[in-house]
């Protein structure tokens, strides 16, 4: 974010305090509860959406040095990251050429070479075939250069590999014109800087775009988070831009607007505001005062998403006890606060089956919800 970006954000939302107004759309918005509810459009998301476009699998910290690896089961696929000698990061899916078995069976580690426990085939860092035991006897015409891991589209981008979950797409997008102009916001923020301090992982029994869209909307704050963090923000104060599928929101603390008493020069949109950033189509991005909350989504059936709550620390500050106990107590806080969204988006999807609703009902001051869901839509659409 540029200085200049940085003073409008602070003035529009001074000047909506000032107002005593919402950033408002100009209508209400509905959305059909079969977004949330029906499996069969739910199976149209992940093969239009999440194993077409790229999408984050990891944070780059999580392959920390050379020879690293990473295995994880994501969007069904049994998927092995590595790091090879020269840092370059590498996805495969994690099963041996030879009959189809899981190739590594550890979750992390370091390791040059990679042995299947079935007949100990084996395969480098970089996905190629190494040795076969007993090859001249009994593969004595083994395509060797066709028998190398299967490599799916990968890219390390502002501090996340990310991944096309489909073997058969051969190119990687490129992560900046995904982006669409939000990566030089988190180049500002500086996430390859980062690495994760607290992480904790949970499955919630409701549709992911429910989940994803507690961020983007502060018209719940002083009510469902009155007991949290609800007393430290204003009431449905809130600004948003769209970068293409993604998005930008602001929401400021109780300070912000009276920073319009306080020279320009001294304004600093961290100290006084939260910024979301919604990044398509699994990761929204937190950024507070001295760390940055990664909340990571796995949509596993339409009502089941798998999330990774994860606290990122820039590595330049020191790695102590008493900075971890920090990032403890913060980890805490928002978890906290996140799980009584979360425990709101598992009611709301129980009560589906009733048919109350025909739609979600977006208000003016939701329109972030109706863009996300726009974009949702766009791409389904191909």
């Amino acid at each position: 974010m540029d200085r200049q970006t940085e003073i409008e954000l602070i003035k529009e939302i001074i000047g909506l305090a000032d107002q005593k107004s919402a950033f408002l759309d100009d209508s209400i918005a509905h959305s059909p509860i079969s977004r949330y509810s029906s499996s069969e459009r739910f199976e149209r998301e992940r093969a239009m959406i999440f194993t077409r476009r790229p999408v984050i699998v990891a944070q780059s910290s999580e392959l920390e040095v050379p020879r690293a690896f990473l295995t994880k089961r994501f969007l069904d696929l049994p998927v092995l990251l590595t790091r090879d000698e020269n840092g370059n990061v590498r996805a495969f899916l994690n099963v041996c050429r030879h009959r189809g078995a899981k190739l590594e069976r550890e979750a992390k580690g370091c390791k040059r070479v990679f042995t299947c426990p079935y007949h100990a085939w084996s395969w480098t860092n970089e996905g190629e075939l190494r040795a076969v035991p007993q090859e001249a006897q009994g593969f004595p015409d083994l395509p060797r250069a066709e028998r190398g891991l299967r490599r799916l589209p990968c890219a390390e981008k502002n501090g996340f590999i990310w991944i096309v979950a489909d073997p058969d797409i051969a190119e990687m997008p490129d992560i900046d014109g995904w982006l669409a102009g939000i990566g030089a916001e988190l180049d500002w923020i500086g996430l390859d800087q980062h690495r994760i301090a607290a992480i904790e992982e949970i499955d919630i029994k409701a549709n992911w775009k429910l989940l994803m869209e507690g961020g983007m909307e502060a018209y719940h704050f002083r009510v469902a988070h009155k007991n949290t963090i609800g007393p430290y923000f204003p009431d449905n104060l809130l600004t948003y831009q769209m970068f293409g599928p993604h998005m930008r929101a602001v929401l400021p603390r109780i300070s912000m607007p009276d920073m319009r008493d306080t020279p320009e020069d001294k304004w600093e949109i961290r100290r006084d505001a939260n910024m979301v950033y919604t990044l398509m189509s699994n990761s929204q991005l937190l950024v507070q005062q001295d760390h940055v909350m990664w909340f990571h989504f796995e949509p596993i059936a339409h009502d089941l998403t798998h999330v990774r709550m994860a606290t990122l620390v820039p590595r330049a500050l020191p790695d102590t006890a008493e900075m971890q106990a920090h990032w403890d107590k913060n980890q805490k806080i928002t978890v906290t606060a996140l799980m009584e969204d979360f425990e709101l988006g598992e009611e709301i999807q129980s009560g589906f089956a009733s048919r109350g609703n025909p739609s979600h009902l977006f208000g003016r001051f939701e329109g972030a919800l109706h863009r996300f869901n726009a974009s949702v839509e766009e791409m389904l659409a191909g």
